[in-house]
């Protein structure tokens, strides 16, 4: 646990993502990671030199059994808030998409932006981890022919919000690890979509790739922040 705290920690500064006075949102999906994430945030409450508030959301898609996260957020005394959602339904049943991903991920997105601001966060945290950024970034490479990742805090002038992602620097090997060890209570994730996406299939490769050649994920993650050193093929400045 400390030593994720600490990589933690180290993102928060690295890229100043809370401030004295924040009301912050954990998205808790039920998953290893945004439970990870709940626990580390509210151990970093107790030596954080910033004040701030957590709460927890969680969002469920339709007909999901959320009761453990209620007795877990009662437990970390973290206010919990379950919001009802048809997005099961919308995507499957209604526009039955063939590749679901994208319009499920931005109708979560939508709704835990909307419920934070009414419920009178100004930030969002969400669990995604170091190997989450490893494979944003190869995805975007091989799928969508630019370099792009997300970025560890992102300002939504929509919702008056600002997303962090504070556990950037924390692999999902870690988080396994601590799940475990602690027997964090997660939810099966009920999409039919689960573990038959692009996203695995790039995992799948980064682990191949990472046995064959030494330090490839190590020198990955230092291409996101290594903008110094950053060379595209710009026509107008080779000109």
């Amino acid at each position: 646990m400390q030593k994720l705290l600490s990589k933690m920690r180290q993102a928060i500064n690295d890229f100043d993502l809370i401030q004295d006075g924040d009301k912050i949102a954990v998205g808790l999906s039920g998953g290893k990671d945004s439970l990870t994430l709940l626990h580390l945030l509210n151990s970093y409450k107790n030596f954080s030199p910033q004040k701030f508030e957590l709460i927890a959301i969680t969002l469920n898609p339709g007909e999901v059994d959320n009761s453990p996260l209620h007795t877990l957020c009662e437990e970390l005394n973290v206010p919990f808030y379950e919001i009802q959602t048809e997005i099961k339904k919308i995507v499957f049943d209604i526009r039955k998409e063939k590749n679901p991903c994208s319009l499920c991920a931005n109708l979560r997105r939508g709704a835990l932006n909307d419920n934070a601001e009414k419920l009178g966060c100004n930030k969002v945290a969400l669990g995604h981890h170091k190997d989450d950024a490893l494979e944003t970034l190869m995805l975007s490479m091989f799928y969508e022919g630019r370099i792009n990742c997300f970025s560890p805090k992102t300002i939504m002038d929509k919702n008056n919000l600002t997303l962090i992602r504070p556990m950037v620097y924390i692999t999902e090997e870690s988080i396994k690890n601590i799940t475990k060890k602690y027997n964090y209570p997660v939810i099966k994730n009920p999409c039919p979509a689960d573990g038959k996406t692009k996203r695995e299939d790039i995992k799948i490769l980064i682990k191949d790739l990472n046995n064959k050649i030494p330090n490839l994920k190590k020198n990955l993650f230092g291409c996101l922040n290594n903008s110094d050193q950053l060379f595209i093929w710009d026509k107008n400045l080779i000109k």
